[in-house]
């Protein structure tokens, strides 16, 4: 994928299960989670689709909006909806794009000569890359990381923090390095603590992502 963190996700109209969008202006002012996928009717991807419908809830709860991706058109994204639904237990709620041409997915890096590439992308609010991943054909995605991901780079770019490795919402997080001890100070009424200067560990601020948003 030769799409980058902190590049501008490009724009695009196409065509959707729900209806054409214009992809910069249906995300809003939302965060957005695009994920693709090479072709419907395949089990890896039908039970992708499943889960990230049934975390409606959790992706509203952080003012995402989802958009799925493949090669396959509006009405074979429908019907391929309904499959999902009738297997899976759970409704499709959010759009799936046409990619018919690789239009898009060329944007993207996504698309070589023969079928898309499996990529997801969380993109915030301005526009801008904030998350790349890549997964095998053989390997279902692990939203719940997406979720981890999404909680990390919200609570940074509110509070000036950094998350350790295997961190969950609720655990401690560092200080950013970008702050000075001055500015933390300021920040960070209460102080840090840490073996190290550049290890200055503190309570998650408190923070609540409470926005909803319509698929």
């Amino acid at each position: 994928m030769t799409l980058r963190l902190g590049q501008t996700a490009p724009d695009f109209e196409q065509d959707t299960a729900n209806g054409s969008i214009r992809f910069h202006e249906w995300l809003g002012t939302s965060w957005c989670v695009l994920f693709s996928y090479p072709s419907n009717f395949m089990p890896v991807f039908a039970t992708e689709i499943a889960a990230v419908a049934r975390l409606a809830s959790e992706w509203a709860r952080r003012g995402v909006k989802v958009v799925g991706l493949s090669a396959d058109t509006a009405e074979g994204h429908i019907e391929w909806a309904e499959d999902v639904e009738d297997t899976q237990g759970c409704v499709i709620d959010f759009p799936m794009v046409a990619d018919c041409d690789r239009a898009v997915s060329r944007l993207y890096g996504l698309a070589d000569s023969a079928t898309i590439e499996r990529g997801i992308f969380v993109i915030d609010p301005a526009r801008v890359v904030r998350l790349v991943m890549a997964y095998p054909a053989s390997t279902g995605c692990n939203f719940a990381e997406v979720l981890r991901a999404i909680d990390s780079l919200q609570l940074a770019d509110a509070h000036a923090v950094a998350t350790p490795a295997d961190w969950v919402a609720g655990q401690d997080v560092f200080i950013a390095p970008t702050l000075t001890d001055a500015e933390a100070a300021v920040r960070f009424a209460g102080g840090w603590t840490g073996p190290r200067p550049y290890l200055r560990v503190v309570a998650q601020p408190v923070h609540d992502p409470d926005r909803q948003v319509t698929p």
